[in-house]
């Protein structure tokens, strides 16, 4: 074959190539355009071990996925390795960083710029000492009568340490207190031997985080006299009325000498890397507005309890159950878009 000939025939290859290539490019920026999904990047959120993140980050999810147009995924891991992944950016979207558990990570990585804040996820998160509010309120529903109506602070609590007789010293009252190995149970020992309350009461070592639980619903469902620690937000505090005791207000000093005030507030916050910012403008822009309240969460993980379901179906329903609240994070043509999706959901 001639050299021209080759010429021809290589010059008709190429041609081939190109219209084929053409076309494939074509069908796939095509395919892209059709599902909205492909042309933008995956934002991975951090899931942790506690169910009320768990319910935040499918909150966002499904608004980022169907508001935004954005395919999500989830990755799983404790507190500090989640956050390590921020920094990295194998995550992309912390919706629960509980700053003071990872404060010097947390205070390093924001002023070299490796997180960026984007603000309170909801108000500061109470934990202390509670009674149930029959206690103080009555319950006429169930025919309680108030039998500690003047029960509002640690000052009033050696009056009615009998209501709280612990069966095994039942010359004291018993104070339900946390876990072995927890670092609030031992606070809550310090509290007690501050405020003089030793005299009265003895501390109670619950087993685990679900028999303290069990405690507070089992006395709740009885109408019976319970005294002890427990923190919000959870299910129980969503599912049961119950009043924190008043301690004088935090002070540091005081803190650190003999813990004998109030626990210091949790701040919570919506973290993500800073990449984000870049390449999800309109998602961070949504996070920043992203605030639920203490009664949300406590509502949301109550339902998660009584109905035995999953963090995502607790999503949904917080997305049903207050479309008030999610519609003024985002933009209208974007709450159009989450509403849609919502009531293909039954």
């Amino acid at each position: 074959m001639s050299l021209a000939k080759h010429r021809v025939l290589l010059y008709f290859v190429l041609l081939a190539l190109t219209v084929v290539f053409t076309v494939s490019g074509c069908d796939q920026n095509e395919k892209q355009s059709q599902t909205g999904l492909q042309t933008k990047p995956k934002i991975v959120f951090g899931d942790c071990s506690w169910d009320s993140i768990q319910v935040h980050n499918r909150i966002a999810a499904f608004i980022c996925e169907n508001g935004y147009g954005y395919p999500v995924d989830f990755v799983f891991g404790e507190t500090l390795p989640i956050f390590q992944g921020v920094l990295k950016g194998d995550v992309q979207i912390y919706m629960e960083t509980w700053i003071d558990n990872i404060r010097d990570a947390y205070d390093k990585a924001l002023a070299s710029g490796q997180v960026v804040d984007l603000g309170s996820n909801f108000s500061d998160a109470p934990q202390g000492w509670y009674i149930p509010a029959y206690m103080v309120k009555g319950d006429s529903e169930r025919g309680i009568d108030p039998i500690a109506p003047d029960l509002k602070s640690i000052d009033d609590l050696p009056k009615y340490w009998h209501l709280f007789k612990d069966p095994e010293q039942p010359n004291k009252g018993r104070f339900h207190n946390g876990p072995a190995g927890w670092m609030a149970t031992s606070i809550n020992q310090d509290k007690i031997k501050a405020y003089g309350l030793d005299k009265y009461y003895v501390a109670f070592t619950t087993g685990s985080d679900s028999a303290l639980a069990a405690s507070i619903a089992a006395a709740y469902e009885q109408g019976k006299p319970w005294f002890g620690y427990y923190w919000e937000p959870t299910w129980v505090m969503g599912k049961y009325d119950m009043l924190r005791i008043q301690e004088p207000p935090y002070d540091e000093e005081r803190w650190q000498k003999d813990h004998g005030c109030s626990y210091p507030p949790s701040k919570v916050t919506i973290t993500v890397n800073p990449d984000l910012v870049k390449t999800a403008p309109d998602v961070v822009e949504f996070l920043k507005k992203y605030e639920t309240t203490l009664e949300q969460n406590n509502a949301f993980l109550a339902y998660m309890h009584d109905n035995e379901c999953d963090a995502q179906e607790a999503a949904i329903w917080f997305l049903k159950q207050y479309p008030e609240e999610w519609r003024k994070w985002v933009p209208a043509a974007v709450a159009s878009k989450v509403e849609t999706a919502l009531a293909k959901i039954k």
